[in-house]
């Protein structure tokens, strides 16, 4: 039932229609959970409040159906304003984004000039900027634009997804770069010619890249709110040494909160992914795929309503 639960709100997620719906009605139904807001103000004032409570964070415009150039460039245009308040509001704050928003699928040569306009800024004002990974198609050409800015900048890094058969490899390759890498599951629906069908080998391979990106000496970002993998970095950073500054956990707004507290205590640095905008829709139906029991979570804030 789980599994067609998951299916059911992928095939949700690439729905054109209902994205465009989901636009003009506004964050409802539940997605305030999981969404901080639909404006940039509202998403620092989030952040504010999470850093005072010693989270940092990471900020996504959310943003998947690019039709034009015009779109690309805005979409752009607005990552830089947020990077802009992040400097002005002294957040500890990276950004993350997607280079289809940056218009990937209209032309290459357009993402990576709108991609380099926000790396210029990112670079001046020293904050991190993290290039999402989208869909197995979009995989060759993520990491061929993140290795072509790795050229001329260091405040950049990606993002490795275990459910792929060759992630392991990837991580090995970029290691050469001392690639600054967010490891998740994954939440897209691929094909089990490229992906792990079942969820042990899928948690057995996140293990394995968790492993091989410490070992390589390379910053970890581990993406999860499984707390299996939790416990195995634990263990694995005590029995090797790690320095906690050479790694950290990642979690999503709205999910787990009180289990990204407790880490903070426990002395780890913990970043809360923080999506806004009007553009939620795709993310909030692969939060739902994610996590079947987050719809609970859904139908309980609508009830109040």
């Amino acid at each position: 039932m789980e599994q067609v639960m998951k299916n059911f709100f992928l095939f949700m997620a690439k729905n054109k229609t209902l994205n465009r719906l989901a636009k003009k009605y506004g964050l409802a139904l539940g997605a305030s959970r999981f969404v901080a807001g639909a404006t940039l103000d509202s998403a620092l004032q989030v952040i504010h409040g999470l850093n005072a409570k010693g989270l940092m964070a990471t900020m996504d415009h959310l943003g998947e159906f690019v039709y034009n150039e015009q779109e690309a460039n805005d979409m752009a245009d607005h990552c830089i304003a947020a990077l802009e308040g992040m400097a002005r509001e002294k957040l500890d704050c990276n950004l993350s984004l997607k280079l289809t928003s940056m218009g990937l699928d209209i032309s290459k040569d357009l993402c990576l000039a709108n991609m380099n306009r926000i790396m210029e800024t990112a670079a001046a004002l020293g904050i991190f900027v993290r290039i999402d990974m989208e869909d197995y198609a979009h995989l060759e050409d993520t990491l061929d634009i993140y290795k072509r800015l790795r050229q001329n900048y260091d405040n950049v890094g990606t993002v490795i997804q275990a459910y792929l058969y060759r992630s392991a490899d990837d991580v090995q390759d970029l290691a050469q770069l001392k690639t600054n890498l967010r490891l998740v599951k994954g939440a897209y629906k691929e094909s089990p010619e490229v992906a792990y069908p079942e969820k042990q080998d899928v948690d057995d391979n996140f293990k394995k890249l968790i492993r091989l990106q410490l070992e390589n000496g390379c910053y970890a970002a581990v993406a999860t709110h499984d707390e299996a993998i939790i416990d195995y970095t634990k263990q694995f950073v005590q029995k090797n040494n790690v320095p906690y500054d050479c790694f950290e956990f990642q979690m999503l707004y709205g999910i787990r909160s009180e289990l990204q507290l407790r880490l903070v205590e426990e002395g780890y640095r913990v970043r809360v992914y923080v999506p806004y905008g009007n553009d939620w829709y795709g993310y909030f139906m692969r939060r739902l795929a994610e996590r079947p029991a987050n719809v609970a979570f859904v139908l309980k804030g609508m009830l109040k309503k």
